[in-house]
């Protein structure tokens, strides 16, 4: 660091939803060299009670006023991926740092106009896939490198979730809106497993995928199964249901010496078998406010103390290939396709089929 570089970065929070509470927005506080000093929701009494409750200086009903406070170093953009484009723009536009909530944007389109913007202007672009700064993720990854598990042969992953209770169709929470998180479930939660897969073994190729509405409780699709190959050649499957009697979420990785299974969400032991059925499980609990050592990773980088793992490339990464298993549904995603749901293909043949 040159001697006239900032000691600490002063950070903006846009949206001060269920988010902000516990996951991240304490985090900001307490990461070393980082302060929150500016909150904007729409609403000014929530702003208000938000600052008020987590010790904030300013608050703000304008995004705005909050992205030009000559006061804010850097922006956290925690609002629903329908506006995280443009609010990055502007981030962008006022020369700025940008941390975005995950999914990054609503299809890769976006994902890529937010990275060439950054890029263009030499702005870090940072995105909240923070698992890659969990220790149980650090420690799998570090247990594929070592070779523990020999030659890795395959990669699944498995999650199942029953419905959403008591849905309404004009009461919809955004994750089931395509205007506001490109898609269903899918978008909100699978994209944390296949960012975590991509971590593990870089960027995904030859994804094939199909995604249905088998439920048929609202319009976006509600189970999706893929097939994909690591940059090395290891072949995997994936598939999300979201409509399901059970519960399952768990990652497992195959190779010629073991076995490596965690789950993605939970906070079970990262359990490794050899063969020979020798088994050891390491226990490695998220902290409590979760998105505080991927915080920290961002602080250190905007210091030039580290190297962020989390970026604007890798999250559009994730973005195409989340695009690449729903196109069967949805169609073409590259455009404003939500606008349009009586165009999706796999919408319409499922009207068809319970006709």
């Amino acid at each position: 660091m040159t001697e006239d570089a900032p000691q600490e970065i002063r950070w903006g929070m846009i949206g001060c939803g269920d988010v902000a509470e516990v996951k991240s927005g304490p985090g900001f506080q307490k990461a070393r060299g980082s302060r929150l000093v500016a909150v904007m929701r729409r609403s000014p009494d929530r702003a208000r009670d938000y600052a008020s409750r987590h010790g904030v200086p300013q608050w703000y009903a304008d995004a705005a006023e909050l992205i030009h406070d000559p006061e804010v170093d850097a922006v956290y953009i925690a609002t629903p991926p329908g506006s995280h484009r443009d609010y990055a723009l502007e981030v962008c536009a006022a020369g700025k740092p940008a941390y975005v909530e995950k999914p990054m944007a609503r299809n890769r389109t976006e994902c890529q106009q937010m990275v060439d913007a950054f890029r263009a202007r030499q702005i870090p672009l940072f995105v909240a896939y923070y698992r890659r700064a969990l220790p149980r993720f650090l420690f799998a990854r570090q247990l594929l490198v070592e070779g523990q598990l020999g030659t890795v042969t395959q990669i699944s992953y498995r999650y199942d979730r029953p419905a959403w209770p008591d849905l309404a169709p004009q009461a919809l929470p955004w994750r089931l809106d395509a205007a506001e998180a490109g898609g269903g479930l899918f978008f909100d939660v699978g994209s944390h497993a296949l960012d975590i897969i991509d971590f593990l073994f870089g960027p995904l190729c030859d994804v094939a995928g199909v995604a249905e509405n088998r439920g048929g409780a609202y319009d976006v699709e509600d189970n999706v199964a893929m097939s994909f190959r690591s940059e090395d050649g290891i072949p995997g499957v994936a598939s999300w249901n979201f409509c399901s009697s059970f519960e399952r979420d768990i990652l497992e990785v195959t190779g010629t010496s073991g076995r490596l299974s965690l789950s993605v969400f939970g906070n079970d032991p990262v359990r490794q078998e050899a063969v020979g059925h020798s088994v050891r499980e390491t226990v490695l609990p998220n902290p409590e406010h979760i998105q505080q050592p991927m915080i920290q990773s961002i602080v250190d980088t905007l210091l030039g103390k580290g190297e962020c793992a989390s970026t604007g490339e890798s999250a559009a990464r994730t973005a195409a290939v989340m695009d690449q298993a729903v196109t069967g549904y949805y169609g073409d995603r590259s455009g404003p396709f939500w606008e349009n749901p009586e165009n999706w293909p796999s919408r319409n043949s499922q009207a068809r089929r319970n006709e």
